[in-house]
């Protein structure tokens, strides 16, 4: 894992790095020409992909399926003078129904993610900066095929983090955001979930001899550590193919701090017309306190349980809206 991370960051430095970003001030900066790089700078992208399978006496097998995945990248940025306020939202949401039973509907994408970061230029290339992030998901979610036991919901797991740094800006390409002062909270907004130690929760204390129950398990776990967010944005071909990469790392002094917790997301968007996009996503996940349980035989018996590298990979073809 730890040749992993020190890879994942070298190919973030390498690349160049951004997700550029500005700041705050006047209502009558709303107003002005978008030129200047002082003032609000706001904007979007809303992107809607579909897909559908139909069989009909297909000899090679398989089964109807129909999905459909949605975006939403939203930002709002301000710049005056030396100061800089970022803001983000990104959302994603995603369903596919597979197989005759047409009421029958699995969860493919499910995230929120708001980002807020101040800075206050003290060289070229660096800033004193502040930074808030939330990451949580709309709905509950199921370790298929079973969907009668809900592994996930809104605010179950959610993670907020508070820190404070050094943000460096090279290039407008590029920022890497280092805090050796950062707080973060793991939430487990179930009772179901927080009982069963879910997410690093402490679970629920039962009595030995009766198997009563003695308290409910927390509902929140409460770490300090250093945290490292790199990001990097380059349209590989003008106005036509965009690259975005985010790398998140987070290593808690209070508990196995060299079990680094890891996550990067890649995001291609491709413009092949004036609604219509192409998009390919990826995400790598890896955090020492999210047990994952392994059948490896699809038995129902759990065979293996511990922390695993969670990969996801989104592809969409459909229609999308720049504001």
């Amino acid at each position: 894992m730890k040749n992993f991370i020190v890879t994942g960051v070298m190919i973030m430095i390498s690349f160049g790095i951004s997700f550029s970003q500005t700041t705050e001030k006047e209502k009558d900066l709303l107003k002005q020409n978008t030129d200047t790089t002082q003032g609000w700078k706001k904007g979007g992208v809303v992107t809607i992909t579909f897909s559908q399978i139909s069989l009909t006496n297909w000899s090679a097998g398989g089964q109807n399926s129909i999905s459909g995945n949605g975006l939403v990248n939203i930002f709002a940025n301000y710049k005056m003078g030396n100061k800089s306020w970022d803001n983000t939202l990104n959302m994603g949401y995603g369903l596919l129904r597979q197989g005759k039973k047409k009421t029958t509907l699995l969860k493919s994408d499910d995230k929120i993610e708001l980002n807020s970061k101040f800075g206050q230029k003290v060289t070229k290339a660096w800033y004193v900066a502040a930074l808030m992030n939330l990451k949580t998901q709309f709905s509950a979610g199921y370790n298929y095929p079973n969907d009668s036991v809900a592994i996930s919901d809104f605010f179950a797991p959610a993670a907020f983090i508070t820190a404070i740094g050094m943000d460096y800006k090279p290039i407008p390409d590029f920022t890497a955001f280092i805090a050796p002062v950062t707080g973060r909270v793991i939430i487990v907004n179930s009772e179901t979930l927080a009982d069963a130690g879910a997410y690093g929760v402490e679970k629920a204390l039962f009595d030995e001899t009766t198997g009563n129950l003695i308290k409910h398990g927390k509902k929140a776990r409460y770490e300090f550590g250093g945290y490292l967010r790199a990001m990097y944005t380059r349209e590989l071909k003008k106005d036509v193919v965009k690259l975005t990469t985010k790398l998140d790392l987070f290593s808690n002094y209070l508990d196995c701090p060299e079990n680094v917790d890891v996550n990067w997301e890649v995001l291609i968007a491709m413009k092949l017309g004036k609604y219509l996009t192409a998009t390919i996503s990826t995400t790598l996940i890896y955090d020492d306190n999210t047990k994952i349980k392994i059948d490896k035989d699809e038995d129902g018996i759990i065979e293996a349980e511990g922390p695993r590298i969670q990969f996801k990979e989104v592809f969409g073809l459909g229609f999308s809206y720049k504001f």
